[in-house]
């Protein structure tokens, strides 16, 4: 039996967080946003209390890419959807299981916030981080670790949010994982990152030994194949065999763009350096539109959703599709990561591959790209885009004291190379053998009395003032 536990309280807090170098993608450029943080405080039954954090960026215009909102209202959308899931999460006050709480409360978070015109993927960032924190809780109350929690189901993991799946196949999956002791970085070229020369795709001290590369795309073909052909060009002089992932964040209108460019990757070549190691296209059409837009023959490209990925039946939906994968972020949920890792698993065991990817938000160092590394070597993510090193100098905003306890307390993921505590890359790979400590994938928690409470969202009312 999975333990049973109470909510006691529920906290966020945030931190700014201001970048190196302007990230852009979709239509969208960022140069400083806040990271949130979250603190639980549970019961656990017979085993007492126990306090557990997560944290997260409130990135603006990707979960709600709405033209009308603008960034700063799109980020009071995850603050109005972390509001809402405290109060529906406090709300349940007998014993339940982790995933008892999240079950019980997703259904309801996703209603209430469609009628507060806050859709359901930042619907979702919500439930998402509490879990989190309430998974580190939950871990450190019974003293085990992440991996080892995970493959004994300490959440109570079920199928009642994936009636597609058997309780059968949810526990061969989680018993069987070996977690993986390495995760390569797939690393970002952003819109407005250098192609050539210093800072390049071929710097050294940029790409950090990468083997992997994910290459964000605009929306226009002819643009994009003409900025592939140059990445094409500065990957052959690597001297080292690499391979891409495409996204396109949405930004492709339609069915006709998109085979615009696949065209132009069939045949232009210029383009054959990239066609020749291209592994998937990520979330290339607005979430809507994929819904609507079966990919027929486009399908044996390899496409994968991403932002269309705002509830338990997306990737069976996407599936039908032609689409062979999916996403894990942890801020769309770590149990819907979970789910769609036992999905891959199951159907692929028919002959035809299906696969879930490491995705990143910009994790920053910390406790937001500890998590989300070790789900993503739980689930068996070979390479995962790791990108928070590349656009955030190290710790950021973090004061030092609390830089310095996560690089004693982990030493093989950060390390000071006289420019600061920066994420530690061994050969292209991060390595996970300290994220096996009790808790979620840390020994360590933020410094709170240097947090500063999280915002009230304003109303449109202040906005148009």
């Amino acid at each position: 039996m999975s333990p049973r536990l109470k909510l006691r309280d529920i906290a966020f807090f945030e931190r700014p967080v201001h970048f190196a170098r302007p990230f852009r993608f979709g239509a969208v450029t960022i140069n400083a946003t806040p990271q949130l943080f979250v603190r639980v405080e549970i019961e656990v039954e017979g085993r007492g209390s126990a306090v557990g954090a997560s944290a997260e960026l409130l990135v603006p215009k990707w979960f709600d890419k709405r033209p009308e909102l603008s960034p700063a209202q799109t980020v009071d959308g995850l603050r109005r959807s972390l509001e809402i899931a405290r109060g529906l999460y406090l709300a349940r006050s007998l014993y339940q299981t982790a995933f008892d709480l999240h079950a019980s409360c997703i259904g309801a978070q996703i209603a209430t916030c469609a009628n507060k015109n806050i859709p359901a993927l930042a619907a979702a960032y919500g439930p998402a981080e509490i879990d989190k924190a309430i998974l580190d809780a939950l871990l450190r109350a019974l003293v085990t670790n992440f991996f080892d929690g995970m493959a004994g189901n300490i959440a109570g993991i079920d199928t009642r949010l994936s009636p597609d799946l058997s309780e059968r196949d949810i526990r061969t999956f989680l018993s069987g994982r070996v977690p993986l002791e390495r995760v390569a970085v797939r690393h970002t070229v952003g819109l407005d990152d250098a192609v050539e020369g210093e800072g390049g795709v071929a710097d050294p001290r940029e790409n950090a030994g990468a083997r992997y590369f994910k290459l964000k795309l605009s929306g226009d073909p002819a643009a994009d194949a003409a900025r592939l052909a140059r990445i094409g060009k500065e990957l052959d002089t690597l001297g080292r065999d690499s391979k891409v992932t495409l996204d396109a964040n949405e930004q492709y209108a339609d069915l006709a763009a998109l085979e615009a460019l696949m065209d132009r990757l069939d045949h232009d070549a210029a383009l054959r350096p990239i066609a020749a190691r291209l592994l998937y296209v990520e979330q290339p059409m607005p979430r809507d539109i994929t819904r609507q837009s079966p990919l027929g023959p486009l399908a044996s490209h390899g496409f994968i959703i991403d932002e269309a990925d705002d509830s338990y039946d997306a990737f069976a939906a996407a599936r039908a599709l032609g689409y062979c994968g999916i996403s894990s972020k942890s801020c769309k949920g770590l149990y819907k990561s979970v789910v769609n890792a036992t999905r891959a698993a199951k159907w692929s065991a028919d002959g035809v591959p299906f696969f879930v990817t490491g995705e990143d938000l910009t994790c920053q160092a910390g406790l937001a790209v500890q998590q989300d590394l070790a789900l993503a070597a739980f689930i068996g993510a070979t390479h995962a885009e790791r990108n928070g090193h590349h656009y955030v100098d190290g710790f950021g905003d973090t004061p030092a004291a609390e830089a310095q306890a996560f690089a004693a307390a982990h030493p093989d993921l950060y390390a000071d190379a006289g420019h600061g505590i920066r994420l530690k890359i061994h050969d292209g790979d991060l390595l996970t053998g300290s994220l096996h400590a009790t808790g979620f994938a840390s020994s360590v928690h933020p410094e709170w009395s240097a947090l500063r409470p999280l915002e009230q969202p304003k109303s449109l009312q202040e906005y148009l003032a």
